[in-house]
């Protein structure tokens, strides 16, 4: 029985990554649909994201305090190596600070 369980997997897996291949031949020319699919991966990978941001630390504040760091470093066009030093940097610092207040 599990063996019908992952043949239907397989199957259904191949045909959402397959039939899109096969049934459009020319270029999308909608821009409304070729906006929509381009943002697609970015907003799948923040949606997967976003909540282990905000349940990998100890405190929601650290993480807080992790995406703020990160996200000013980003805006600041830093590198993703710095981005992601600094968040962890922000978090490791807020999680040691934290028994001090309170």
């Amino acid at each position: 029985m599990t063996w019908c369980y992952i043949a239907v997997m397989a199957i259904v897996t191949y045909l959402i990554r397959a039939l899109p291949l096969t049934l459009i031949h020319g270029k999308i020319q909608n821009k409304w649909i070729r906006s929509f699919l381009y943002y697609v991966p970015y907003v799948c990978l923040s949606a997967m994201t976003f909540p282990a941001i905000f349940t990998a630390t100890q405190s929601v504040w650290s993480a807080v305090a992790g995406v703020v760091v990160a996200l000013v470093l980003a805006y600041f066009d830093r590198g993703l190596v710095v981005v992601a030093a600094g968040a962890c940097a922000a978090v490791f610092v807020v999680e040691h600070l934290m028994p001090l207040f309170g």
